[in-house]
């Protein structure tokens, strides 16, 4: 652990707190975006030195970017096992851009449908509404898909489903989704699968397999910035069947070969689909933290996970007072990312006492993914829309929601004691006074 969290710029850092004096930062905010390994920073300033724009520039420094900027393409094909003749990645700024970006790009025909799951965070829910008509699949009381919901939706709409969309991994609760099963029910059903794994790929592999598996994943979308690369870089991987036909989702520099005043000519994949400048330098940190991740090994950061998310759980267990969404067990199927409340204590409330007092770095409210966490927390329909009415209103105070706490590379085993320390103290009402604006802020 010791030696994971030296590869994690700024993991050392001071602050001042109000119970502690100057203390060492606890970043448990992972899930949120994650700080730079220093192998991408530091492939991030050798390429700042030779930096500038790819692609038919014949100086040596436009030669040595393009040629960086394409091995960093070529190093993230494998890291997801894509096949290059068959689908084509393409860099992107967000997973939220990737997912707008497939959903102009993939076929609806009139009368399909898109399944989208009561978990997805707004970046793979919203984009589809715009398409087609949604179906949700909700949840079960432990915050998991109902999967037999999803599997009678998918015969329900057999031939007519466009889309299945679903999260690799809860931003909420943690819960890492079966999606490769749940591809091959949605091939079944005439459907291609499109994930969201900003929140799983820094925990577990990512695989794509090959097209010809039943169980194949036909689009997946990450971000760099929850991936330790947090320099405007993101990945979307495609068909090329989908990402070739007809004209690019933006168009402008980049996107053609040819173009007179009454015709264009489109490039071939990638180029068309990556309109002007792209984000060369957040790619090449991309590969470079991809890179060192797997030199350190999967099974090290799961089970360095795993250790730290089974004691925050039984420490939270052991709190008076504490609700912990989605179940106190630590398994492999559960990423180290918990939400949970204090009674009595509003979420932003408890939120600023650990940054305060205690020098701990959660978030607090939906986290993007408001029917989710309406759902855990039993907030039905009307509900919802009268929240909705107060946020349009200009109030903001008293809205329910959540405190997360997310573990990454540089967490420690004392950090999760100060946070399950700090977590007791505001249970037994030890802080300080704390009032709410408007806007829902604590100080």
């Amino acid at each position: 652990m010791t030696n994971l969290r030296r590869c994690v710029v700024g993991a050392e850092e001071r602050v001042g707190t109000r119970r502690l004096g100057p203390a060492t930062y606890v970043n448990l905010d992972h899930a949120a975006s994650t700080p730079p390994l220093q192998a991408a920073l530091d492939a991030l300033m050798e390429a700042v030195r030779w930096y500038a724009n790819v692609h038919r520039g014949s100086g040596f420094k436009s030669r040595w970017t393009t040629q960086r900027f394409e091995a960093a393409r070529e190093r993230l094909v494998a890291f997801v096992h894509a096949d290059a003749a068959s689908q084509a990645l393409v860099f992107v700024r967000n997973t939220t851009e990737a997912v707008n970006h497939i959903a102009r790009r993939v076929p609806i025909p009139p009368g399909h449908v898109v399944i989208v799951t009561d978990m997805e965070h707004h970046s793979n829910d919203l984009p589809w509404r715009r398409v087609a008509p949604v179906v949700r699949v909700g949840v079960r009381p432990d915050g998991r898909v109902d999967e037999a919901e999803l599997r009678d939706l998918l015969h329900r709409h057999a031939g007519r489903v466009a889309v299945l969309a679903a999260s690799g991994a809860s931003n909420v609760t943690g819960w890492v989704n079966p999606v490769h099963r749940w591809a091959a029910w949605a091939h079944a059903a005439g459907a291609r699968i499109v994930v969201d794994a900003a929140q799983l790929a820094p925990h577990r592999p990512l695989d794509v397999r090959s097209a010809s598996d039943p169980e194949h994943l036909d689009v997946l979308a990450f971000s760099g910035h929850k991936l330790y690369a947090p320099f405007g870089a993101g990945v979307l991987v495609a068909p090329r069947a989908i990402l070739g036909a007809g004209d690019p989702a933006e168009v402008g520099g980049g996107t053609v070969d040819a173009v007179g005043r009454d015709h264009v000519v489109w490039a071939g994949l990638p180029d068309r689909e990556e309109a002007g400048t792209p984000v060369i330098l957040g790619a090449i940190a991309l590969a470079a933290a991809v890179d060192a991740i797997e030199t350190v090994g999967w099974p090290t950061i799961a089970a360095q996970e795993c250790v730290l998310t089974e004691r925050a759980l039984a420490g939270l267990g052991n709190a008076r007072g504490v609700t912990v969404y989605g179940g106190q067990d630590a398994d492999t199927g559960r990423l180290g990312v918990i939400a949970f409340n204090v009674d009595s204590v509003p979420h932003g409330k408890a939120a600023a006492i650990l940054g305060d007092e205690w020098g701990i770095g959660t978030r607090s409210g939906c986290f993007c993914a408001h029917p989710y966490v309406q759902a855990l927390l039993g907030i039905d329909g009307p509900g919802a829309r009268a929240l909705a009415d107060r946020v349009v209103a200009g109030e903001k105070r008293g809205l329910p929601g959540m405190v997360r706490a997310s573990i990454g590379l540089s967490s420690t085993v004392e950090d999760i004691d100060r946070f399950v320390a700090g977590v007791g103290a505001i249970a037994g009402g030890e802080h300080d006074d704390y009032a709410e604006d408007a806007g829902g802020e604590w100080a």
